[in-house]
């Protein structure tokens, strides 16, 4: 019997040692990936600031010097001309006095002056690399944004690297040394022919001594700030001290750190300890997968995370608390999603989400299944305050809901609906406490626009927000343009930050943009525009549509004053609350609150959108655009417009606009859809003719 313990012991011991041993190869390789990330992430942003303050100046520079030693030379060649030129008949002394004048006012500064002022362009936005947070999202607080990891698998692998940047940054600075050796002089009193590569390598060579020194610091300083430190003992990454049983201070209802396995309070992760190995799931139950949300359906990204196990007592919901509280911690908790958008999120047979909605003034939790369709159950509240559906309660909904889901009973017997995936928040759905709202800015259709401010990054945004009151269908349309705008990344398309569902008011929080509408802006300015902003207007809502028409995205209601001016007066384009993401879409719901001078014919007439519907209202914006905020079809009704371009009206050109931008409206006001450009065709008018201004 002893030997036969002595024997099960060696083995179990045998096993951890291999366990420990896969353990650590995993966590070194992980914390070398980070590291180089981080490493890369600081050389790549030194690298852009190098391209914008070294190389575009320097070759603007160049550029400048190369323009001007060719007109010395010209003016040489012209001097040497006139003087050795000696005409004797009157004729010729005529022009050659001209010749002799006209050299004379040539001056190089003056003729470079006259080519940056015909063809200067905006300068480029710098580029800002930021650490993908998401990345580190399931490392247990272990791996931080732009930190170097220095642990006892690391600190060899960070003095290597130290050790090969210090070695190459000797070598950089060398070469920068040998550069500095003054050049021999060129002796040639006309023509001075300078070689730049000399220049380009210098500044290259200083460009990388600033590269190596930023990844040098960085290694240093976590190395710098280890020995001032020693490790703590929940960092050893060893098998023992990661597993080691937490003391719980059961006062508190608090779990210290353990290292790598970190409880991430934060991120609602919490794991029972008192048996480690019991405790973790085994990785190959189906039933363990989460699923993040995503909005294209059924592409689903499955995660082999260990169950949430949450402990008694820590997020606990009263009557009053129902939606709030810890709940909302819980990433499977949708808050006020409406009940449409829960249906396009759960997608196959076990699929679930927790979401809050409101009945007769109150609300209520309730658990969304997809099973034999899609089932809503509301979260019963027993007389001692607990939670259930048809079988025990619960003091919490979140242990509820995790004992449903780890019995794999249903969830009540005549439905037979059996919980089998958790479908987690969307990433871009935002927690509505950290968006904090400044000023109203306007109003939209479904309420009013606010300045807002980011609590973590306090970076200025703007909020659309959604009347309270407005039924669930309503909602789902105000949802609609954040779930189209999430996709889409261009300059001239307004960017999406997230939505705030936790709660109401349900909010879309999205870039802001300072100037204000287009139409506000033209108004406004009328006075100083002129025809090269009027054609770079025109140039950016063309670019913002053709990217749209490429992703089949017909906006539907394309005009001023749901376009936005940004910093250098770009023009952004907004307000997706009528967008659909088909190639032809039929609308079904009457043609309520439709923009009657902005649509096309056939869209008025059929129903019938299309991408080439969005041209008719481009040829609008830009007709808006040279009339400096006109009012189209000026002194008609929206049905006598309607009636007068179905018998072949089209509105004047507007005061001073260019004959090639008018042609440009009939063309895209053509009463058969199929006779109008496409917007890349439209863009490549528009780009040609603002660069031949």
């Amino acid at each position: 019997m002893v030997k036969q313990s002595i024997s099960t012991a060696g083995r179990g011991g045998r096993k951890l040692d291999e366990v420990r041993e896969k353990y650590q190869k995993a966590c070194r390789k992980l914390h070398l990936t980070h590291n180089e990330y981080v490493l890369l992430l600081g050389a790549v942003t030194e690298c852009e600031h190098d391209l914008r303050t070294s190389y575009l100046p320097s070759l603007l520079q160049r550029q400048q010097a190369v323009h001007q030693e060719f007109i010395v030379t010209w003016k040489s060649i012209l001097q040497d001309i006139v003087k050795y030129s000696d005409f004797t008949t009157e004729k010729f002394l005529e022009i050659h006095t001209r010749m002799e004048k006209a050299v004379d006012t040539i001056k190089p500064i003056d003729e470079y002056k006259d080519f940056i002022g015909k063809h200067r362009t905006r300068p480029a936005s710098p580029i800002r690399f930021t650490f993908e947070e998401n990345l580190i999202d399931d490392t247990s607080g272990k791996l931080l944004p732009n930190k170097l990891t220095v642990d006892n698998l690391t600190i060899d692998w960070l003095r290597s690297r130290l050790t090969e940047l210090e070695t190459s940054l000797k070598t950089t600075q060398l070469s920068k040394q040998a550069m500095l050796t003054p050049p021999e002089p060129i002796c040639d009193s006309k023509i001075l022919s300078v070689d730049y590569s000399r220049e380009r390598e210098e500044l290259r060579q200083r460009c990388q001594e600033k590269k190596l020194l930023r990844q040098a610091e960085v290694i240093r300083g976590a190395l710098n700030e280890l020995g001032c430190e020693e490790l703590p003992s929940g960092c050893d990454l060893s098998m023992e001290g990661s597993f080691t049983e937490p003391a719980v201070n059961n006062k508190r209802n608090t779990v210290p750190d353990i290292g790598f396995f970190t409880l991430r309070r934060n991120q609602r992760i919490v794991t029972l300890l008192k048996s480690p190995f019991k405790s973790l799931p085994s990785i190959s139950n189906e039933k363990n997968g989460l699923v993040r949300a995503n909005s294209e359906g059924p592409m689903t990204q499955r995660i082999d995370t260990p169950p949430v196990v949450p402990l008694r007592g820590v997020c606990n919901l009263s009557n009053n608390q129902k939606g709030g509280g810890g709940l909302i911690e819980e990433e499977w908790f949708h808050g006020v999603l409406p009940r449409e958008e829960v249906v396009r999120l759960l997608v196959n047979e076990g699929d679930y989400l927790v979401r809050e909605t409101t009945r007769n003034d109150e609300c209520q939790i309730v658990l969304s299944v997809c099973w034999d369709g899609h089932k809503h159950f509301i979260v019963q509240t027993t007389s001692e305050g607990h939670f259930r559906f048809e079988g025990p309660s619960f003091p919490s909904i979140q242990e509820l809901i995790v004992h449903q889901w780890q019995s794999g009973l249903p969830v009540t017997s005549r439905s037979g609906a059996i919980l089998r995936t958790p479908i987690l928040r969307e990433r871009w759905e935002l927690n509505n406490d950290d968006v904090v709202l400044i000023d109203k800015i306007g109003r939209g259709n479904f309420g009013d626009v606010y300045k807002a401010q980011l609590k973590s990054s306090k970076i200025d945004v703007a909020v659309k927000t959604c009347k309270v009151t407005l039924p669930d269908e309503q909602k789902k349309k105000f949802l609609q343009e954040g779930r189209i705008l999430k996709q889409y990344d261009h300059p001239n398309i307004v960017k999406l930050i997230g939505i705030c569902v936790q709660k109401q008011p349900i909010m879309i929080v999205m870039e802001l943009v300072p100037g204000g509408s287009l139409l506000t802006y033209l108004r406004k300015n009328a006075s100083t525009i002129t025809q090269r902003e009027q054609l770079r207007m025109c140039k950016d809502a063309a670019a913002g549509m053709c990217y749209l028409e490429s992703k089949y995205c017909i906006h539907r209601d394309l005009a001023a004053r749901n376009c936005l001016v940004g910093y250098e007066s770009i023009v952004k384009i907004s307000d997706f609350g009528m967008s659909r993401e088909e190639e032809e879409y039929i609308v079904s719901d009457g043609m309520k609150q439709i923009p009657i001078k902005w649509t096309a014919p056939e869209a008025l007439n059929f129903g019938k959108y299309t991408s080439l519907c969005d041209v008719w209202s481009y040829g609008v914006l830009i007709w808006e655009i040279f009339s400096k905020g006109g009012t189209p079809y000026s002194g008609m009704s929206n049905s006598k417009a309607r009636e007068k371009i179905d018998t072949g009206y089209r509105m004047p050109t507007p005061e001073g606009t260019p004959d090639e931008i008018y042609r440009l409206m009939l063309r895209c006001w053509e009463y058969e859809p199929e006779k109008r450009p496409h917007f890349e065709q439209i863009y490549t008018v528009v780009d040609t003719l603002s660069q031949a201004l």
